[in-house]
């Protein structure tokens, strides 16, 4: 599914129209999973108004979005969802240092996810197939797996949360500042769409893509964590034996020939972002 050009997020034209023409070829998909990237959020009304009319259900993948708003509400509300996964990886605003978490509004989602993380078992009453034995009796009633996150990882993510809006408070105030520093700079800047605000996991910006790579070099020789985000999947080796081909997304080929990410993260200072813009301003001069 390609992107739309302003905010990198699936385009929600392009879905609709393979929507429909799945609906006519008779191979709808079961579930949607819009992919909130660099952290702001999709637009999920619409997209939650396509699943409703298609039969979909939706799961937002909200890995770069947490403490993003979207409309009135947090990003994880599940208002057009039927359940956010959040990543809580090393790099992510908050972290647990690995593992994640799963947002529902739905009591029997809820019940479902809370097996599958544990083996497929289960101790509620209503559950057993047995239903006579001690507190002690639990079954496996599907087969699950073991994704539980331990209680120390649960208590390093529950000692940021208290801080999150001020992580993601910060990073606005960065991506701010990027935006005065860089308007003069020939880079196309990351746009935010009208319905939210984005919590700013990543900063990307375009230049040319013929000197892209030049730019990139220049920032890393002089220190700086530049990165690209991202090839598109279908691009991977592993896809490209499975048929897929260039041309599939246009959009999306297009701003990964130009994307560069610039560092950004709560613990930097403005001096740190300064050294960025003056190297970025002198690999593009």
């Amino acid at each position: 599914m390609d992107i739309d050009p302003l905010t990198y997020n699936i385009s929600v034209a392009a879905l609709q129209e393979k929507l429909r023409q799945a609906s006519l070829d008779g191979v709808l998909p079961a579930v949607l999973i819009p992919v909130h990237f660099a952290g702001q959020s999709c637009d999920m009304k619409a997209i939650g108004a396509l699943a409703r009319q298609y039969g979909c259900r939706v799961i937002e993948d909200a890995s770069h979005a947490v403490g993003a708003d979207y409309q009135a509400g947090k990003v994880g509300n599940c208002a057009f969802s039927d359940m956010t996964v959040f990543s809580f990886h090393p790099v992510k605003i908050l972290t647990t240092a690995e593992g994640g978490m799963v947002m529902t509004n739905s009591a029997a989602l809820s019940q479902a996810l809370q097996r599958l993380r544990s083996h497929g078992m289960t101790r509620a009453p209503a559950d057993l197939q047995n239903k006579n034995e001690g507190a002690w009796y639990y079954e496996q009633i599907e087969l699950g797996y073991n994704y539980r996150i331990t209680d120390l990882q649960a208590a390093l993510g529950l000692s940021q949360l208290a801080s999150l809006d001020r992580f993601v408070a910060r990073r606005r105030e960065l991506a701010a500042r990027y935006d005065r520093l860089l308007a003069n700079l020939p880079l196309v800047l990351p746009r935010q769409a009208g319905y939210g605000r984005s919590a700013y996991h990543l900063y990307p910006v375009w230049v040319a893509s013929e000197r892209r790579r030049v730019v990139f070099d220049a920032l890393r020789a002089q220190g700086i964590g530049a990165n690209v985000h991202y090839l598109p999947v279908y691009l991977q080796p592993y896809y490209q034996m499975l048929g897929f081909r260039v041309g599939k997304c246009p959009q999306a080929e297009h701003f990964y020939r130009g994307a560069i990410s610039l560092p950004l993260f709560y613990s930097m200072t403005d001096d740190e972002q300064d050294q960025v813009v003056a190297a970025l301003s002198s690999a593009l001069a």
